[in-house]
């Protein structure tokens, strides 16, 4: 079976290649004899003497030999020219330097508070085995810490875990979403993860891919970083949120399904429910909504559906309330996602659908809101549906990729939902205190 490399991989070895085929048709420079030096002499007669040569003669071929390092530069920096003209015309689009950059954000648009790097790295999954080979790229991923000003140590706050979507990164992400504005409002710290490129070339989340393990080992990751982060800042774990946008979202969904005692709430935003697909191929399909039109289509004869969101969940504990935020001008990735995202996941918690009503903010996008109830009145699900809206970050910023300025602000809305949730956690407790 043949290896598999990434197209990075792939890119730096038809660089070599270039450059090697360059140096190859290049002419070898010729070595010009000193003036002055005598011609070689037959092999018997230069053996039997050894001529000592003149100072002069010394000189000169040193200058020879240094004209003749420099003409080898000058061949070899046009090899390096020819080559990289070749390997970049031939690489994919999305390989060159101009759709790598990183976002600059500028320093108005960083928050009043503070932006610490870190590092989370690979640990064992179940049975001992390391996720780096499953995850096909490095067994670590950078992520980006926003801390509001005048956090104390003392503090508990809580933590909105950030996902973004393909050809995002964490830089980018934060600055289309503006979320540090609300971690700044109503002080909470911001954790921002980044997929690694040479594990996804888009860098996408491999959300779909549990076949053959790289969702589960991304899935480590990303928990690796949220437990360091518990450990090292002052943020409350029980009040801990995933949201992810796109492809973030699927993975967001998928970590919180997994790992449903360490999230207070999950926010889907424009994203497919994750078990819609095992493959690249088949999760091309699940964006345009074939799979959930099988599952919305199969629901009311069928109460789990045809693909499971919530692995688990129906012998473990019930997953945390979900927040699905979608347009319904959406032509990436189909609105039909969200509402199998809401149904399936409502189903895995025995709640039903209340009453619609639409919302509008001033002059923003208005929207279908649809809360989903467990018996006991207990909020399940809450299907935000925004007219007009495509695949960007509701609320976000114009000035950059996937952000709609005129959608309702996504960031209020996962904070009013966060605040419901949290105020339901509290009354539960207080319910088992007096019990």
């Amino acid at each position: 079976m043949a290896k598999r490399h990434s197209p990075l991989l792939s890119w730096a070895r038809l660089w070599q290649r270039g450059l090697k085929a360059a140096m190859a048709a290049a002419p070898a420079p010729a070595l010009k004899a000193p003036q002055g030096a005598k011609k070689a002499q037959p092999a018997k007669k230069a053996a039997a003497k050894k001529p000592v040569a003149p100072k002069a003669a010394s000189a000169s071929a040193k200058r020879a030999a240094k004209a003749a390092a420099h003409s080898a530069k000058a061949v070899v920096d046009r090899a390096v020219k020819t080559s990289v003209k070749t390997a970049v015309g031939a690489a994919p689009a999305l390989l060159k330097p101009s759709s790598l950059r990183r976002v600059v954000v500028a320093p108005a648009a960083r928050g009043a508070g503070q932006w610490v790097d870190g590092m989370a790295f690979s640990r064992p999954l179940q049975g001992g085995i390391s996720p780096m080979g499953a995850a096909r790229g490095t067994g670590m991923r950078r992520y980006r810490i926003y801390k509001p000003a005048g956090l104390r140590p003392d503090e508990r706050v809580p933590l909105l875990m950030l996902l973004h979507g393909c050809g995002q990164d964490a830089d980018g992400f934060a600055a289309s979403t503006r979320l540090h504005a609300l971690a700044d409002r109503q002080r909470l710290c911001l954790l921002l993860v980044e997929q690694d490129r040479l594990a996804n070339a888009q860098g996408c989340w491999n959300w779909f891919d549990t076949r053959h393990g790289r969702a589960q080992a991304e899935m480590a990751l990303l928990m690796g970083a949220l437990d360091d982060v518990c450990r090292l800042y002052p943020v409350d774990a029980q009040r801990v949120l995933v949201a992810g946008l796109s492809a973030g979202a699927s993975m967001a969904a998928l970590l919180a399904s997994t790992h449903p005692q360490r999230f207070a709430a999950v926010v889907m935003h424009s994203g497919v429910p994750p078990g819609m697909a095992e493959t690249s191929i088949g999760a091309l399909g699940a964006m345009r909504g074939r799979s959930a039109r099988r599952l919305l289509a199969t629901a009311p004869a069928s109460p789990q559906g045809e693909a499971a969101i919530t692995p688990g969940a129906h012998n473990g504990p019930p997953p945390p309330p979900l927040l699905v935020i979608h347009g319904d001008a959406d032509t990436v990735v189909s609105p039909d996602n969200g509402h199998a995202a809401a149904q399936s996941w409502a189903e895995a918690c025995g709640a039903r659908p209340r009453p619609a009503r639409v919302v509008q903010r001033g002059q923003r996008h208005p929207m279908r809101l649809t809360d989903y109830t467990a018996p006991g009145g207990r909020l399940a699900v809450v299907l935000a549906e925004v007219v007009g809206l495509g695949h960007a970050w509701s609320g976000g910023s114009g000035q950059l990729p996937f952000g709609d300025p005129h959608g309702p602000d996504a960031g209020a809305m996962i904070w009013a939902f966060a605040r419901r949730v949290f105020a339901q956690r509290g009354r539960d407790a207080g319910r088992r205190g007096w019990g």
